[in-house]
């Protein structure tokens, strides 16, 4: 018999589907080590050359294999080892890619997390994170949303933000959203970062010198203790306030800006006897006065390139001043180099799912889905009492489902639940086309009357087929585009069903009818 269904070119197609999305899939049983998942370019690592992974496959990262020459077998290891070096002593991290070397600090920024043991991306409903839908306040065009997410994605880069996904989606009325996925950020960061236009503008009265972005920031100084950082601290009577202070250089339009408005500005004579401008310049952040500084006298109608930006931070403890004075400075620096968004965003709904969470919602989905496929081979098995019918569906199950997998491998798709979903149903419709099937054929007597069955079964199969595909085709676009994911698992898993598994299935209960 398995040479007779070794003949069966719809048997061979199948098989050589299987073949491909192993090596799409490409599993790794024996992974050790801990796997690079971002680079904080805040931190020590980046400065050493260390760089945020690419979207490349998933078992291409790059993996952590020792510290000082200690081997890294999982989490738990790299913590340890890292804990037991000093501070300011030397750190010799090997990968599977490079050897990098550091001086630990407290901030290395790196982000390590379990090796990946194939090419199945998860999205972020099973690995937790963060998912927010805006929705921009006035109409705009495709092309002014492209502006948009290329500054946001600047924006969150910059800030130390990786593991970004940010794509574009529609409603069935026509609305623009745009969809961020990312890990690594609180739900306050990214309220701050993207929820807000983020419009710098530096304001002589009621003049704009300046704005942020590279039309008129050439440089801001960053991660430079000599041109940015906490410049004084002081205790008073509502807790502990810092200031912090970096360089930026304006273009020579900003300084020939610069130069006209102070022309003709008075000067006043403080009491110590400084001269300087009658009027401050002012900097204001999505049109909130941050802070003010006086123009020195000698600055009048000067085109002047560099100037000084500062800010406070106000906490309970002078840590927490600090704390918050670097937080506020690593955030006026991001929108003085992103500049502003084009228009403002209404954040339209924002979820934070627990890594935790994910891990035990996949391991449930797996035993849910084992249950299933036991309980549907019993149920079939009761109904023909054909113990080969039985491994003949399973078999078709696990490879409907093996294939899919390899599919979102292959195209580098996330699966979220909401893909799980279609796989699910696509799955159930295979289940029943599969019954359709064996009822059609299992009692056809002649090969002439089983061929004229299995043509009345697969006429059946394709009007179920286009009625599933026509339907799924609006939820591409419904809910800001949530639910594409099971949109399009599960046209997908019901196409590799109806071309490649179901005939192949019908081939293998071709040859039953023949033993």
């Amino acid at each position: 018999m398995i040479a007779k269904l070794f003949k069966k070119w719809r048997i061979i197609i199948l098989i050589l589907f299987i073949i491909f999305a192993y090596i799409a899939i490409n599993p790794q049983f024996s992974v050790t080590g801990v796997a690079i998942k971002s680079i904080d370019i805040n931190g020590t690592a980046y400065k050493v050359g260390m760089q945020n992974p690419a979207s490349a496959m998933p078992t291409q990262q790059e993996i952590v294999l020792s510290i000082n020459n200690k081997k890294i077998e999982k989490l738990s290891d790299y913590s340890q080892i890292l804990s037991e070096i000093p501070d300011n002593s030397t750190v010799r991290i090997l990968t599977n890619k490079n050897e990098y070397v550091m001086i630990k600090t407290q901030n290395l920024g790196i982000t390590v997390a379990k090796p990946a043991q194939s090419n199945i991306r998860k999205g972020l409903d099973l690995q937790g994170g963060i998912r927010v839908i805006l929705q921009p306040e006035s109409k705009i065009s495709d092309q002014e949303r492209d502006d948009i997410i290329a500054v946001m994605s600047n924006r969150l880069n910059v800030y130390g933000l990786s593991d970004i996904k940010i794509k574009p989606a529609d409603d069935l009325l026509g609305n623009k959203y745009i969809v961020i996925e990312l890990a690594g950020a609180t739900k306050e960061e990214v309220k701050e970062l993207i929820g807000k236009q983020g419009r710098f503008e530096a304001k002589i009265g009621n003049e704009t010198v300046f704005v942020g972005g590279k039309k008129d920031i050439v440089f801001v100084c960053r991660n430079d203790g000599t041109c940015s950082g906490i410049r004084s601290c002081e205790e008073t009577s509502d807790g502990n306030f810092c200031k912090f202070e970096f360089a930026i250089t304006l273009s020579q339009a900003a300084a020939d800006r610069h130069a006209e408005i102070t022309k003709v500005i008075e000067i006043n004579t403080t009491q110590s006897g400084q001269q300087i401008l009658a009027k401050p310049i002012d900097f204001y952040l999505d049109n909130k006065l941050v802070d003010s500084l006086q123009v020195a006298a000698d600055l009048k109608g000067k085109s002047t390139t560099q100037i000084a930006i500062s800010g406070p931070g106000i906490g309970k403890t002078k840590e927490e001043a600090i704390n918050e004075a670097l937080k506020n400075m690593n955030k006026l620096q991001t929108i003085l180099i992103t500049g502003s968004l084009p228009t403002k965003l209404n954040i339209v709904k924002l979820d934070s799912i627990s890594p935790s969470l994910g891990e035990a919602f996949v391991k449930n989905a797996f035993l849910v889905g084992a249950l299933v496929i036991i309980s549907v081979v019993f149920v079939v098995f009761l109904r023909y009492r054909k113990i080969k019918i039985s491994i003949a569906m399973t078999i078709t199950l696990l490879s409907e489902l093996f294939l899919l997998l390899g599919f979102s491998a292959f195209f580098k798709y996330n699966l979220d639940i909401a893909a799980i979903a279609g796989l699910v149903v696509a799955i159930g419709t295979g289940v029943d086309d599969q019954i359709v099937i064996a009822d059609e054929t299992v009692r056809g007597k002649g090969y002439y009357n089983w061929k004229d069955r299995l043509k009345k079964a697969f006429f059946i199969i394709f009007s179920s087929y286009a009625t599933t595909v026509v339907a799924m085709i609006p939820l591409f676009k419904a809910g800001a585009g949530l639910f594409t994911g099971f949109a399009l698992v599960t046209i997908v898993g019901v196409s590799i069903g109806v071309f490649i598994t179901r005939p192949a299935y019908a081939a293998i209960l071709e040859v039953l009818s023949e033993d």
